[in-house]
Order: structure tokens, then sequence, then C-alpha cells
């Protein structure tokens, strides 16, 4: 995971997101993930590809640690503060992959425009980013509990927040277009208390209410974008 050293780090993590898992290319062969946490995605993925080279960046070094187990290269980085050396290092990395590391950078457009300055054309990126837009978000908002917590879309490590709508314009105006994704809809008992009055208030602003919903629901969003 990729935090402001301010802050304690989010923990590291044995299981790999089944999601972002499956949407990366199976045709990659020199993957980089930046906040490996303890290399369970790479772990997974070299089950399935042990002959693709997988370099972890991390900037916990107790997680470098753990994720060297898996990964065939691990080192502790900021990405914010990579030098030029870094990024023509990675011009043979053709996946790039961000599992909820974009909402935890300052500046993760600059970081995208980066990655594409050295991505191959037939390169993708894949990443998995928290819906702001969530139902529950929404329903804190109209009581005023928008308080930041230790995990989950409010952790307190987030400084940038997406929907569906500014996740495509994030990667548009780094260069890349989402070829594919999808929405990650988990069970949530309370869900369906609050999506009427989420239709009520998109058709108050003139949006598509049946869009508001649809919207509404997921937790993160995993996509793939591709260098236009």
């Amino acid at each position: 995971m990729i935090c402001p050293m301010s802050e304690p780090q989010t923990p590291a993590h044995e299981a790999a997101n089944p999601t972002l898992l499956r949407l990366i290319p199976s045709t990659a062969e020199r993957l980089i993930e930046v906040g490996c946490s303890s290399g369970a995605l790479a772990r997974d993925f070299k089950k399935a590809h042990p002959q693709a080279h997988y370099r972890g960046i991390e900037i916990d070094p107790g997680y470098t640690e753990l994720a060297k187990r898996h990964c065939d290269e691990a080192t502790t980085l900021d990405i914010q503060t990579a030098p030029p050396e870094f990024w023509q290092a990675q011009r043979d990395r053709d996946c790039w992959v961000f599992g909820d590391v974009l909402e935890h950078l300052a500046n993760p457009w600059a970081i995208l425009k980066q990655v594409r300055g050295v991505i191959p054309p037939n390169g993708s990126v894949v990443a998995c980013i928290p819906n702001m837009q969530h139902w529950s978000i929404q329903a804190r908002l109209s009581v005023g509990d928008l308080r930041y917590e230790d995990s989950g879309l409010l952790d307190r490590t987030h400084i940038r927040w997406f929907t569906r709508q500014t996740i495509g314009e994030l990667f548009n105006q780094a260069g890349f277009t989402i070829v594919s994704g999808t929405p990650r809809i988990f069970a949530e008992p309370m869900r369906d208390r609050f999506m009427p009055i989420i239709r009520a208030m998109a058709q108050a602003a003139g949006a598509d209410p049946r869009q508001a919903e649809a919207d509404a629901a997921p937790l993160q969003y995993v996509v793939v974008a591709q260098p236009t």
C-alpha cells in the first residue's frame, strides 16, 4: 500500500483481490505492482503464470520483506518521489497494477502520466479504485457523519476520491482509455433502504435515476486501461 508517511499504513493482507487478479491480462509477461503489500497478488498470479516476471514496489520496508516471498523483485520506494532513473528502468513492464493505491497518492494524474511515458503500446494498467458515490457515503453525508476510519471507503490514508465518471476522466487525462472493467458489489442489507432516496435526488438534479442507483451500488471499480 502507498500511504503518506505521517499516517499509519493500511494493514498488510494475505488475500488477493480476486477481481483484480481476474482482470490482469493473461498475456502480461513483465508486471509491476505499485503498493504490493504482502505480495498476495503476485503469489496468485504466478501460480497460473510462473513464467511471468513480477516486480513489486512498496513504501513500507516491512511489507517489502513480506512481498519478497512471492515477487521476483520487491523494492522499498515511494512512487511519488521516484527519480527519472526509476521510470526509465520500467520500460520493459507491460502491465502496471494499482490495487487500491491511486486514492492514496497526492497526484495520481501525474503518476499515470509517468506510466504512460514508459509503458509499451501494447501494455495495460489494471487498477482497483474505491467508489466515493457508494450509497453508504451518500447516506453519511446526508447527516454530516463523514469521519475518517482505519480502513474502508473512509480510510484515513485516502487523499483522493473518485466515482465511475471521474475514474474514466483520470485515465483519459493521463493518456489511457479504459477498455474493460467491473464493479465490485457486495451483499449489503441496508442498501435497498437508501436507493429510492438516491433515485429521487438524481431525478431532482435532472440526472438519470437508474444510472444513479447503479453507480451507488459498487464499493470499488476494477478497470483495465490501455495507452490511447
